[in-house]
């Protein structure tokens, strides 16, 4: 194997990755990572509330590329060829603990993302990957030879005869325009996993009240998820809300986040059943208050709200409930309406939706079909996933692949 010099723009846990996968495998290279800002791994940091939600725990390559809603087939046969499975056990033979949650989600067991840092600073380190940090790269073209020569902050100018684009997602610029520059077509990104403002007054009332199955969807479109809610200071959140942003991204940007969201508190009952539950609880407890008897599992805070906004008094007993509002109850477990005017993005998970178009890329290696010798990884290519360490996994996937493959190891 030749030495070559390799430049990888992005410090981040993609360019990482296959920096330290290629100088492993081809040990002469010269490989050297770019990061405009002044710290590395940044993502990385704040991830999973600081933990780092490394990977999620799946032994079905096919089953886990469903987590994405942009990017499942073409993640199919690379997560065959580096799996969570293999996620874990690079980590744990390198000292870093790992633990599976009930969910899934895997997490180091200092529950510390620094953790993770020093683990992939230490061993590009010691791999011998040149780390630059405040070092901005503001274009790249192809020279002559068929390498690439970077244009970087000031008159500085470096060569390179492979490149790794792997900048991340909409907050860099600068990599969907060399993307472009060197002949990639970049789908317009717009962002995922974001939480919605709703402005109704009893639901606002209700911070931090969950229910661990609910069914959402959006008024006009086919967007429907099932899942846990999470009621914020702000409107609605949690993992059922994520998911929904995240499979209805581009769909929710050209609604410019307005939109009428329906809930279904209690998915598992149909009418009859709901109605049976009215009338078992008429003939068992029918002096009991109906805003004191929630149907299980609804929280009872949420229960009064909803049974006022039925229309029923406070001092209603079941032996007194009208049938027009107990159906107005009944209606409202089944189908909340909210008006939803706008998004709050999901900070600890920020991740966009939009990038290269993936069929410009071979996956086998990361290379671009487009530009000899021009790679990517991560976030900057037009595929994501939803909350739950799928995004952090596709970046060890594509990093590894790519790092192996500028390595001329594959």
């Amino acid at each position: 194997m030749s030495k070559e010099k390799i430049a990888i723009i992005g410090g981040g846990a993609a360019g990482f990755f296959a920096a330290i996968a290629c100088a492993r495998a081809n040990p002469a290279n010269e490989v050297s990572i770019y990061e405009r800002g002044s710290e590395f791994l940044t993502k990385v940091r704040i991830s999973g509330g600081g933990r780092c939600n490394v990977t999620h725990a799946s032994s079905d390559p096919r089953a886990l590329s469903e987590s994405y809603p942009r990017g499942e087939r073409a993640l199919i046969s690379p997560l065959h060829r580096f799996s969570p499975e293999d996620t874990v056990a690079w980590f744990e033979t390198r000292g870093v603990k790992l633990k599976t949650e009930s969910d899934g989600r895997i997490f180091p067991v200092t529950d510390s993302s620094q953790t993770v840092i020093d683990c992939l600073v230490n061993e590009a380190r010691a791999a011998g990957v040149r780390l630059f940090a405040r070092k901005a790269t503001e274009s790249a073209r192809v020279n002559e030879a068929g390498g690439f020569e970077l244009k970087m902050g000031g008159d500085e100018t470096i060569s390179c005869d492979r490149l790794l684009l792997a900048t991340g997602g909409a907050r860099s610029e600068s990599g969907a325009r060399m993307a472009q520059a060197l002949g990639h077509t970049i789908s317009p990104p717009v962002p995922s996993l974001f939480s919605f403002h709703v402005s109704t007054p009893w639901l606002r009332s209700l911070p931090g009240i969950s229910v661990q199955h609910v069914e959402v969807s959006v008024e006009g479109t086919s967007l429907r998820e099932r899942g846990p809610i999470l009621i914020t200071h702000n409107g609605v959140s949690g993992p059922v809300i994520l998911r929904l942003s995240a499979w209805g991204a581009r769909v929710l940007h050209q609604l410019d986040y307005r939109f009428r969201l329906r809930i279904n508190w209690v998915p598992e009952f149909h009418d009859e059943e709901i109605r049976a539950q009215w009338q078992a609880l008429r003939e068992t407890n029918p002096n009991r208050l109906v805003h004191n008897s929630p149907l299980a599992p609804l929280p009872v805070r949420l229960w009064e709200q909803l049974a006022l906004s039925a229309g029923i008094d406070r001092d209603t007993r079941w032996t007194a409930l009208a049938r027009a509002k107990a159906n107005a109850l009944a209606s409202l477990l089944a189908r909340t309406e909210l008006e939803v005017n706008g998004k709050s993005l999901n900070k600890d998970e920020f991740v966009t939706c939009g990038g290269v178009n993936l069929r410009e890329i071979n996956f086998k290696t990361m290379e671009s079909r487009i530009t000899p010798r021009l790679y990517f990884a991560g976030e900057l290519l037009d595929l994501d996933g939803i909350t739950g360490g799928f995004n952090f996994q596709a970046a060890w996937t594509t990093g590894w692949i790519a790092g192996h493959a500028m390595a001329d190891s594959l």
